[in-house]
């Protein structure tokens, strides 16, 4: 992982809980495995397990070959798509994740954006800013409100599932498409495009997959009623772009982004600008003191592998196909 990663990532007390449990340097930090230095070369010749973040190099068979006894890698983070490789499923090399402790805080997010979205906080907040008077919110407001509005998850991942769970004490009703997964308690399964079509908050949490690229495309945005809000805290390639931007510059839809494709919107884009988006930077996601959360699964990972049990949130080559 990167060493300003494994800075935030681990406190004290997760360097001494690592140092008891793999009788190792907790601030070696390898990024190069093709070109290891002398010290991560010699860890590497006895290593059996990689613990592994964001910045984590790739493990294709090259880098494998400075490690002939990895048996495992622990990934304090969510995607291992990244440096992952054939190369490690061929040398039945054991992953863990901490998939499901990074879908809390994106799942938290997520669900202050659909309370927010119903009770018009964002454009309410910009309006007021402007006005600077006493208005008749009661009126303006008429059709806003929580009770009984219809949510739309794209997705019964990890946070998708997580985000069902926590609407559940809400006067809310829930649908959920996935092609894949039964729905969870709390929601109806539905088609996509009923779903987009009887929503009034639309929230995106499904895998980046060829086939999954712009699953909601110019078709299904303008199946959504007027008003309703598209919340993505997944991947910007979910979403058609430029037809997202005409509904919103339009004003008919409303939008929490929290990811865009690209990644960082071109300086000129109106999602920085219009009163109906709220554009975040990729933060739903575990930071500050979230990254802790992972740490502490991962080294519940790293805790159970040493006691010779089986990983509690394993990664297979299969799942990989659906998954993030």
């Amino acid at each position: 992982m990167g060493p300003e990663v494994a800075g935030r990532l681990f406190a004290g007390p997760h360097r001494a809980r690592l140092t008891a449990l793999a009788r190792t340097d907790p601030d070696l930090v390898a990024h190069d495995l093709r070109n290891p230095s002398p010290a991560v070369r010699d860890a590497l010749a006895t290593a059996e397990v990689l613990l592994t973040c964001w910045g984590a190099p790739v493990l294709d068979a090259g880098a494998l070959a400075a490690a002939p006894g990895l048996r495992a890698v622990v990934h304090a983070a969510g995607s291992v798509k990244g440096h992952l490789t054939d190369a490690c499923w061929e040398r039945g090399i054991v992953v863990s994740s901490a998939a499901s402790a990074n879908a809390v805080p994106v799942a938290e997010y997520t669900l202050a954006a659909i309370l927010f979205a119903g009770k018009r906080v964002l454009s309410s907040a910009r309006r007021y800013a402007r006005l600077r008077a006493a208005h008749d919110w009661g009126a303006e407001l008429a059709g806003a409100g929580n009770h009984r509005r219809t949510v739309g998850i794209v997705g019964a991942s990890r946070t998708g599932r997580r985000v069902v769970e926590l609407l559940r004490p809400f006067d809310l009703d829930v649908l959920l498409y996935d092609p894949y997964t039964a729905a969870p308690p709390g929601a109806v399964q539905v088609g996509l495009d009923e779903l987009c079509a009887r929503s009034d908050t639309v929230s995106v949490h499904a895998p980046e997959l060829p086939e999954t690229r712009h699953l909601l495309d110019a078709r299904r945005l303008a199946l959504l009623p007027d008003g309703a809000t598209l919340i993505n805290t997944a991947r910007g390639s979910l979403v058609e772009g430029p037809a997202l931007v005409r509904e919103l510059v339009s004003g008919r839809l409303y939008a929490v982004l929290d990811v865009t494709e690209p990644e960082v919107p071109p300086p000129d884009s109106p999602l920085y600008s219009l009163p109906n988006v709220l554009l975040t930077p990729h933060l739903a996601g575990s930071l500050g003191t979230e990254l802790h959360r992972l740490a502490d699964l991962a080294l519940d990972e790293l805790e159970r592998y040493a006691k010779g049990l089986p990983f509690a949130e394993p990664v297979t080559r299969d799942s990989l196909n659906r998954s993030a």
